[in-house]
């Protein structure tokens, strides 16, 4: 009887081993479909066409510039669907590089199938990875896009010419970085489709973007070259950068 009792416990382990300890009350749900979404970015200033090193064109101001660099990271995807449902896409950071067509054409996979009506996205990189030390791919030190000396990211960066600028040789340079506390230029974009947009496995849905650098010295404050044309320091004046350039992004189809 004794030898019985013992046998029990083991012949229950063996079980739980054999089924995985998982007991299973119903139907078993299907898993959930998954698909992509590809956003494609065009630059602008202005609602013109953003040709580096060779068209000026003009800020809120009435000062005249050129661009002959504009990059930024975007990262933290969330999409929302038609009923509202918020959905946190996996981990993704992206650099979007006018000068680099590759980079304004970008996948998210593992998007749930579905009809969606909004998407979120932060522009530059998280806290958690600026206090990671440098990484690979696109947040790799090689794409200029990290400040060894204050061990963070550059969020977005924009450098051109002014002839109002006290620069050397007329420079314009904003790199817009900081994540801590005031100097935090961390900004969350929300953007509506104009139509929902519908993700199934079968046929990936493409967005069309535009970022528009003329926000990035407009409102809500605007910046004067003959005043500030150099902001590479997180502080208060990068905050204020990053408020006007929160604004640059709109969907075109």
């Amino acid at each position: 009887m004794r030898n019985f009792l013992l046998a029990i416990p083991a012949a229950y382990l063996c079980l739980l081993l054999f089924t995985g300890g998982t007991t299973h009350t119903g139907p078993r749900r299907p898993p959930t479909r998954t698909a992509s979404l590809q956003l494609h970015f065009t630059h602008v200033v202005n609602g013109r066409p953003m040709a580096l090193g060779t068209t000026a064109y003009m800020n809120a101001a009435g000062e005249s510039f050129t661009i002959t660099m504009f990059k930024y990271y975007i990262s933290n995807f969330t999409l929302t669907t038609t009923t509202g449902q918020e959905i946190t896409l996996p981990a993704a950071y992206f650099l979007v590089n006018e000068s680099s067509d590759s980079t304004k054409r970008i996948t998210l996979p593992q998007a749930p199938e579905g009809t969606y009506q909004r998407i979120s996205f932060m522009i530059g990189v998280d806290s958690i990875h600026n206090m990671s030390g440098a990484q690979t791919g696109a947040l790799d030190p090689v794409n200029g896009m990290f400040w060894t000396w204050n061990s963070g990211y550059i969020m977005a960066k924009l450098e051109g010419n002014s002839p109002v600028s006290k620069q050397p040789l007329n420079l314009v340079e904003f790199h817009i970085g900081g994540f801590k506390g005031a100097s935090n230029v961390l900004r969350r974009v929300q953007l509506n489709f104009p139509q929902p947009v519908k993700l199934s496995a079968a046929t990936p849905a493409t967005v069309q973007l535009t970022a528009d650098a003329y926000t990035w010295f407009h409102l809500p404050n605007a910046i004067s070259f003959k005043k500030v044309a150099s902001c590479t320091t997180p502080g208060t004046q990068a905050a204020a950068v990053a408020d006007n350039y929160r604004n640059m992004f709109s969907i075109s189809n």
